[in-house]
């Protein structure tokens, strides 16, 4: 099968986290090309390396995979574990390099760690839904945390709406 670069992503995840009722959010470092300087939540893309070196749990496929990515991303960002993730909404946005990147946003609770923030970080935050409106968060953030704070208050959300 032939390359089709009409159907290459990148694919990428973005974490919300949760803690004692707060969301952590981070903020990226100014030398970032994408969005440097404003506030948005742990992630990154997802790279071979988050499955090719693992045992495949059937016998063509990996299972997982996002939750794995998520996991690390995490970890590298801001030093804390995280368990129970679970989904909140999707995106695509075209890089600079004009290559679409999916986004897959997903939530997780916070299960251990101190917050060490990687080189990519400046800073952090844990915020209830109303602090979050006093950051400069990456467009489509807030309504993010916003849908997440809906579910964890136990109500239907449909899908993303702009504010």
């Amino acid at each position: 099968m032939e390359y089709d670069s009409n159907k290459a992503h990148y694919v990428a995840a973005t974490v919300i986290v949760v803690k004692d009722g707060k969301y952590l959010i981070t903020k990226r470092a100014q030398i970032k090309d994408d969005f440097g300087g404003r506030w948005t939540v742990p992630g990154g893309k997802l790279e071979k390396k988050d499955y090719i070196n693992s045992e495949k749990e059937s016998k063509y496929q990996w299972y997982n995979v996002l939750e794995k990515l998520a996991k690390r991303e995490v970890k590298e960002e801001t030093n804390l574990e995280i368990e129970k993730i679970d989904y909140v909404t999707s995106l695509v946005f075209i890089r600079k390099d004009g290559v679409p990147a999916l986004v897959i946003s997903l939530y997780a609770d916070y299960k251990s760690g101190e917050v060490k923030l990687g080189e990519e970080e400046t800073d952090y935050a844990w915020v209830t839904l109303e602090e979050a409106k006093n950051h400069d968060l990456i467009e489509g953030i807030y309504e993010e945390i916003e849908m997440l704070d809906k579910i964890l208050k136990g109500e239907k959300v449909g899908e993303w709406e702009k504010k």
